[in-house]
């Protein structure tokens, strides 16, 4: 028989992601809706161990909706990864009253999700993290600001490297996956893209080849697109300089990705996946992790999702050389 579920707790934890703040928004109000105390914790489980906990109303999640980064902060805590920690991670729920809890992060935060379930705590992890990389869901919040925000400053500097006739090696973020990179690519027609995912030793020589070919036809300027888990990007300009005699500069867009206004899209399947972990959490359910696929928003058992690998689109990279000739 399902356990009553009267309080929730909710928290972000791992990088942070336009969009989460909708989802605590969206956790709290359908929580409340439902008849339920809420409770925000702040600073991931790092704050949980601490107990920096608060009840929450309608009102705390006034005017969040649009705004970046987390209300909640967020931080990264080791002591979760040990047996001791998560036993103590879910005596303080207990202690707090705190039924069933809603994590949204990205696969090391599932991790402590799945180890609170283990500890009988009932837990649904949302998937939030702009790299994409959650094998389980085909989007996670935060993906489509960032690549918007990328994209945007790939134009920027394309603008530049116009101007001065320059090659340039643009890179971001995404960890050890290429999604970002990928849309970038394709939205900012550039002349080549690394992504982790298809990385060779033979991709720098064809960027050469690439360069000085499209120099005898006329192109004045090139734009590449590198993935955060391929890196080099200094030693990699420095590298194709030499090469090719074309002046090449590198640029790390860093952080700014992380930030700024949430599009419409992350808000909206924020909102949706937050609530839909309230209903799963009022069902009974646990160790699970809410998913978008195949057009709609399901759930997958957390045990399963982290088990699943995921791998770059290959039609989408496929594309990106017939388009790029």
């Amino acid at each position: 028989m399902a356990k009553e579920i009267k309080t929730i707790g909710v928290l972000t934890s791992g990088g942070d992601a336009p969009g989460m703040n909708a989802a605590i928004r969206a956790v709290v109000r359908a929580g409340i809706s439902s008849g339920l105390k809420v409770k925000g914790i702040r600073r991931g489980y790092a704050g949980l161990m601490e107990e920096d906990i608060f009840d929450m109303g309608t009102m705390s999640v006034t005017d969040i909706v649009q705004r970046g980064g987390t209300i909640l902060f967020t931080s990264r805590c080791r002591r979760m990864m040990t047996p001791e920690g998560q036993k103590m991670a879910a005596d303080i729920c207990r202690k707090h009253g705190i039924d069933g809890i809603v994590v949204i992060g990205g696969d090391g935060s599932f991790r402590g999700a799945q180890k609170l379930s283990e500890n009988g705590i009932n837990t649904i992890g949302i998937p939030g993290t702009i790299d994409l990389d959650i094998a389980c869901t085909e989007y996670t919040i935060g993906f489509d600001t960032a690549c918007n925000t990328a994209m945007e400053a790939i134009d920027k500097v394309r603008d530049t490297s116009a101007s001065h006739e320059r090659c340039s090696i643009i890179e971001v973020m995404g960890r050890t996956a290429g999604h970002i990179a990928l849309w970038c690519g394709i939205s900012n027609g550039s002349e080549y893209v690394l992504i982790p995912e298809r990385h060779e030793e033979s991709d720098e020589q064809a960027i050469i080849d690439k360069i000085l070919s499209k120099r005898r036809i006329g192109k004045k300027h090139h734009i590449v697109v590198n993935a955060e888990g391929v890196g080099d990007s200094y030693a990699m300009a420095e590298r194709i300089e030499k090469a090719t005699g074309i002046e090449t500069r590198a640029t790390v867009i860093g952080h700014i990705q992380r930030g700024g206004n949430p599009t419409c899209r992350d808000r909206v399947y924020a909102s949706a996946m937050g609530a839909l972990a309230v209903d799963l959490l009022l069902e009974g359910k646990t160790n699970r992790v809410v998913a978008h696929k195949n057009g709609d928003f399901c759930d997958y058992d957390i045990d399963e999702a982290l088990a699943m690998e995921k791998d770059i689109n290959q039609h989408l990279y496929s594309m990106t050389k017939r388009l790029s000739r």
